[in-house]
């Protein structure tokens, strides 16, 4: 019988990712393999932990599309599993596409990845839905005086991610003086106290299954480097929540919030999974093992009985190779 084969996206630095699906197909007795895609697979720990690896163009290229579908038809892929969010808007519109080919990709429908990777959109639909968010606005709605927001401020690209762009700002004389682009970025009002991010799963039925908090106890480039997985009611009400508000998430979701002295507010949602995942996988909520059991069609074993006070404390590993 020919394996299991699932294809991980952007892989980069993901081995412990990679790992945690290995194990998930181990625990079901199912035979595995596992392929990584990268611009540049030579200099990817991943791909060099892979059973194979490929390269393929950025995702805002024009033949990207083309690329990954030729991969995964002429490799047989099961499951094409998607790591970073600018490639959500193209691969979500695709999947009837992939899946003509046997290739099921393991993303939202697009109108949940749409405001998922719009800062200002998730606030609008957060805030319809009665969710608790930061105060957001255009950044050049700010300027020129159309919204108000309370300051200090966050500044944030409007497609953002990894803290990428991130700036702070005392004063809308401050915000101004930094130059950027008004209609790129939002303003988010700053809120402060203890952060965390809820890693969830949400089955095809569009159900929640589990949503797995953890506090992030420090980052590093925006993602967590040490961590420990919480038990709180209050946030798996904000999951159930957010999973009404966008009914089209479908399996791996997170989202990040702030517990501030008036309450919790939601500032973020990636529509894919986290980069703190391993953390939720090792408590047991062995996500990609469920991914498994519906590509396949096996009776679902997800469940939110995961491990509470579980901490990760991450580490740098290396790979050493002759250089070609």
């Amino acid at each position: 019988m020919r394996p299991f084969h699932i294809c991980i996206t952007s892989a980069g630095r993901r081995v412990e990712f990679m790992n945690s699906l290995r194990s998930d197909a181990q625990s079901l007795g199912i035979e595995i393999r596992l392929s990584a895609l990268d611009s540049n697979p030579a200099l990817s720990a991943a791909c060099q932990k892979a059973d194979q690896c490929f390269s393929v163009p950025r995702c805002a290229e024009p033949n990207y599309i083309t690329r990954l579908s030729k991969i995964c038809s002429e490799n047989a892929v099961n499951l094409l599993v998607p790591t970073i969010d600018t490639e959500l808007p193209f691969l979500s519109k695709e999947q009837r596409f992939f899946a003509e080919k046997g290739c099921k990709i393991v993303i939202s429908e697009w109108e949940s990845v749409k405001v998922a990777r719009d800062k200002l959109l998730t606030t609008k639909v957060l805030t319809a839905q009665k969710i608790p968010s930061p105060v957001t606005a255009l950044l050049s709605d700010v300027y020129t005086g159309k919204v108000s927001i309370p300051f200090p401020a966050v500044l944030k690209r409007i497609d953002g991610s990894s803290s990428i762009g991130l700036h702070f700002a005392t004063t809308l004389d401050e915000a101004r003086a930094l130059k950027l682009d008004g209609e790129a970025y939002v303003a988010q009002e700053q809120c402060i106290g203890p952060e965390y991010t809820v890693n969830c799963f949400v089955d095809q039925k569009g159900a929640l299954r589990a949503a797995v908090p953890h506090r992030r106890i420090e980052t590093r480039s925006g993602e967590v480097s040490k961590g420990v997985t919480e038990r709180r009611d209050d946030l798996h009400k904000l999951a159930e929540q957010i999973v009404v508000a966008l009914p089209g998430l479908r399996g791996p979701f997170c989202f990040q919030v702030i517990l501030t002295e008036n309450g919790p507010k939601v500032f973020e949602i990636n529509a894919r999974f986290g980069g703190g995942y391993p953390l939720a996988h090792a408590a047991g909520a062995t996500f990609g093992k469920w991914l498994i059991e519906e590509a396949i069609g096996l009776p679902s074993t997800a469940h939110n009985n995961w491990q509470e006070g579980l901490l990760m404390l991450r580490y740098d590993a290396a790979i050493f190779k002759t250089y070609d």
